[in-house]
């Protein structure tokens, strides 16, 4: 029994160290894994210089000087999660994952690139489902899991986009899944969701969601989505939940077991943009259907879908939409446990959340999409049983400088804020503070001091708890 206390100790003082509280999935809903709050996705998609132009040099997140300069703007849009469409593994990524965390931001991750060996080709997948391009999603996935604000990963973006993908890619969509499951269950830390983001197309939208969410024993009962992105621009300027059809959306998705949230949206047809879909995506008319989503994008590239231009200097100016979608964010009221009536349950923080499979089994056929193809069973085996030796991502101290915005800002009309006031805010603090002057220094030694003291006591508690149970 003895032989318990270690690994017991040790798993308390991780994790009451680590100040963002991973998210976990309760039957259609994102939870907060500690206090088993609803979570609701206010995002937006985030790949600075857009994702064809990935080189894989840089990455959104391996420059921190650009991250606090990004992360102090989306903290002024009202956002909780971002999602990434292209990233080097190789990369360091630890300062721009802390700011993230520090500021209470989560990351969705496509684990796929339009780099070679690092994307499957939606017409000819069995050329590019090999070792070569499970290495490289298993790097990211053995990289980015040991930070506790990595949400979950994308097994791909809309790969299914016309009659010839339908015909080829779904069975490998849902066998990637698979292997990603496999490989976050036998090797890391903690099980990340994974899920897929669809092409706005009615023709394959909701058959895909259905083949992706069931058990097929064929390929494996693991092989199920965690959740389900839906990219859709249907809602342009003013519009209403009928006009717009999002009441169709809502009907299609109502029944869905799993978590469905919009992984793209914000019609850009009608313009200035004015983001009324935002009211209702968070309304008692779609929040128990959707848990929310992510506007497109950050910056602005040449579809004009920005929220920021920046500059070769990097510099950024606020383009009108900023202003406009952080008015629609921070006017958003979040539901509550009680009102999607969740149980009380409270998950242990980062524990080896299982992703069951939804208990539905697949059909034989699926409208508008070919499900018979068969893969090489052993292309995955050798890499899910030794695993692939890689870096792991960690958190890391911050000094007070991290925090700064070192790049100049303009506001929509041209005008420079002050540098001097730009500076990202504290939600988590997720390492020791090194501050400028002495009295800084000195109430960070007092809170230093006390935060040691909670948690030595979270310690005692969890001893005297252990103690309780071994006597049983």
């Amino acid at each position: 029994m003895k032989a318990l206390l270690f690994p017991i100790l040790f798993f308390v003082i991780k994790y009451v160290l680590a100040d963002i509280n991973p998210i976990v999935i309760n039957g259609k809903y994102f939870v907060d894994s500690v206090t088993g709050d609803p979570f609701y996705i206010k995002g937006v998609d985030y790949q600075p210089g857009g994702s064809s132009e990935f080189t894989g040099k840089g990455d959104p997140l391996s420059d921190p000087e650009i991250c606090a300069r990004d992360i102090y703007l989306l903290q002024n849009l009202g956002v909780n999660t971002i999602r990434i469409y292209s990233i080097n593994p190789d990369l360091n990524h630890d300062k721009c994952m802390t700011l993230l965390a520090t500021a209470g931001i989560y990351i969705l991750l496509d684990v796929n690139s339009p780099l070679q060996n690092q994307h499957l080709n939606r017409y000819e997948p069995w050329i590019t489902y090999n070792e070569q391009y499970l290495e490289h999603v298993f790097k990211i996935m053995e990289h980015f899991s040991y930070y506790n604000n990595t949400l979950g990963y994308f097994a791909g973006n809309e790969i299914i986009n016309d009659k010839k993908s339908a015909k080829v890619a779904p069975v490998y969509i849902k066998r990637l899944i698979q292997d990603m499951k496999k490989y976050s269950t036998n090797h890391l830390n903690r099980v990340i969701p994974v899920g897929y983001s669809a092409a706005d197309d009615l023709d394959y939208r909701v058959s895909l969601a259905s083949y992706l969410e069931c058990a097929d024993s064929n390929i494996g009962m693991d092989s199920t989505v965690d959740f389900y992105g839906v990219n859709s621009y249907q809602w342009c300027g003013e519009q209403t939940m009928k006009t717009s059809g999002y009441d169709k959306l809502v009907e299609a998705y109502t029944n869905y077991s799993k978590p469905v949230f919009f992984s793209e949206f914000g019609c850009n047809l009608v313009q200035p943009r004015t983001f009324g879909e935002v009211k209702s995506i968070y309304s008692d008319a779609m929040y128990k259907t959707f848990c929310g989503g992510l506007v497109y994008e950050f910056t602005q590239e040449v579809n004009d879908y920005g929220l920021v231009k920046e500059s070769s200097d990097k510099s950024v100016t606020l383009l009108p939409d900023f202003n406009t979608l952080s008015l629609q964010y921070k006017n958003v009221q979040t539901p509550t446990r009680k009102d999607l009536n969740l149980d009380s349950n409270i998950v242990i923080a980062n524990s080896k959340q299982k992703n069951f499979d939804s208990g539905i089994e697949c059909k034989r056929r699926y409208q508008n999409i070919e499900i018979e193809g068969k893969i090489a069973k052993d292309v995955s085996a050798n890499l899910i049983y030794k695993g692939v030796k890689f870096k792991k991502g960690h958190f890391t101290d911050l000094n007070a400088d991290d925090l700064v915005v070192k790049h100049d800002i303009f506001d929509e009309n041209g005008v420079k804020l002050n540098k001097e006031k730009l500076s990202i805010t504290v939600i988590n603090e997720m390492g020791a503070y090194v501050l400028s002057n002495e009295t800084n220094k000195k109430e960070n030694k007092k809170k230093s001091s006390a935060n040691n003291a909670s948690v030595y006591l979270s310690l005692l508690v969890g001893s005297l708890f252990l103690s309780l149970f071994l006597q049983f």
